[in-house]
C-alpha cells in the first residue's frame, strides 16, 4: 500500500549557496529545522524554488541525499527534480531520487510533453514512467518553466484512477479549473495542493488538501494555521486569507532572493546568493518591503 500524503503545508524548499556558490548544506539543515518548528506537513524539495534548472544531477541528487538524512523524522518528503526531457533519462534519474527514502516522486509537467503534444501524448509519458518506477506515490507539479503545462480534468482522472498518482502541485490559479480537477479525483488518493495563496481559502472548502508554494518560505505557520482552522473559524480563516494573500504579491517581487533575506531576518545562517536570480536586482528598496513585511507578520500573528 502506498503512503498516504498528509494534509497541510508544504513549502517549495529553496537552495542556499556558499560565497563560493556551491550547496550550503549548514544553512539547508537550519532551513529544514526552521521549516518543523513552522507546523509545515512536509517539504516539496528539488523542485524549481530549488533552482533546479541550475543545479547538476549530481547536486540535485547529493542535496536530496541530505535532506532525508537530516529531517526531523515525521516531516513528509515529496521530490521532483526531472529537468531533462528525454523520458528514459527522467526516469532513470528518478529512480535515484527514490532510493533516497522519499515519500513520493513528483514530475514536471512540462517536461513530460511539450507544448505542441496533446494530452494522450502526456498521459502516455506519465503512464510509462508509473510502469518503470518502483512502487511509491506519485505526483506531478505544473510547473511554470520554461512553461506551464495545466493538466485537464481528463488526465487527472487517469491519474487517480491508476491508483498510483497522489499529490499535484497545482498552479493554475483559477478556482473554476480547480474545481473541475476536484471532480475529476474525487473519492480517490490523489490530492491537490494549491500554489496560489489568493485562491487558498476557497479551494480549502471545495476539497484541495492544502498549500505548496514559495510564500511557505516567509511565513509557513500562517498557511498552516489557515489550513487547520478554516472549516471551524471561518472569521478568523478569513483574516488569514487577506493577510496571505496580499502578501503573495512577494512572489513577484525578487525571490528567491528575497525569501532568503528574509530567512536571514529569521536568524538563519544563510546568504541572498542564487543561480537564478541576479541578487543586484534586490535593491534596498526591496529589502524595506520585505522587513516591513516580517514586522507585519510577527504583529498579526499575536493579535
Amino acid at each position: 500500500m502506498l503512503k498516504q500524503i498528509p494534509n497541510g503545508v508544504y513549502p517549495t524548499m529553496i537552495t542556499p549557496y556558499t560565497a563560493d556558490n556551491k550547496i550550503d548544506y549548514n544553512a539547508v539543515e537550519q532551513l529544514l529545522a526552521w521549516y518543523a518548528e513552522r507546523n509545515v506537513a512536509g517539504v516539496f524539495a528539488i523542485c524549481q524554488s530549488s533552482e533546479i534548472f541550475f543545479l547538476s544531477f549530481e547536486e540535485r541528487l547529493a542535496l536530496l541525499k541530505f535532506i532525508m538524512a537530516h529531517k526531523p523524522a515525521d516531516m513528509t518528503v515529496v521530490a521532483s527534480g526531472n529537468v531533462e526531457r528525454d523520458l528514459d533519462k527522467q526516469i532513470e534519474e528518478a529512480k535515484a531520487f527514490i532510493d533516497t527514502g522519499i515519500d513520493a516522486y513528483v514530475f514536471i509537467s512540462n517536461r513530460l510533453a511539450d507544448e505542441t503534444q496533446s494530452d494522450d501524448a502526456l498521459w502516455r509519458s506519465m503512464e510509462t514512467a508509473a510502469e518503470k518506477l518502483p512502487d511509491i506515490g506519485l505526483g506531478v507539479y505544473e510547473c511554470p518553466y520554461p512553461y506551464k503545462r495545466v493538466l485537464t480534468p481528463a488526465v487527472m482522472k487517469r491519474m487517480a484512477d491508476s491508483g498510483r498518482f497522489q499529490f499535484l502541485k497545482d498552479t493554475c490559479c483559477d478556482l473554476t479549473q480547480i474545481r473541475a480537477k476536484l471532480d475529476a479525483v474525487k473519492g480517490s488518493a490523489l490530492k491537490i495542493f494549491n500554489a496560489n495563496a489568493a485562491t487558498l481559502l476557497e479551494s480549502l472548502k471545495m476539497g484541495c488538501a492544502g498549500y505548496s508554494g514559495v510564500m511557505a518560505n516567509f511565513h509557513p505557520e500562517i498557511y498552516a494555521e489557515l489550513c487547520n482552522i478554516y472549516s471551524t473559524d471561518p472569521v478568523r480563516a478569513e483574516q488569514l486569507q487577506d493577510f496571505v494573500g496580499f502578501f503573495s504579491v512577494a512572489e513577484c517581487q525578487c525571490y528567491p532572493v528575497n525569501a532568503k533575506y528574509y530567512l536571514q531576518l529569521e536568524g538563519l545562517d544563510i546568504n541572498i546568493d542564487s543561480r537564478a536570480r541576479n541578487k543586484a536586482e534586490f535593491t534596498p528598496n526591496r529589502q524595506m518591503e520585505i522587513q516591513q513585511m516580517r514586522e507585519l507578520t510577527k504583529v498579526f500573528k499575536t493579535l
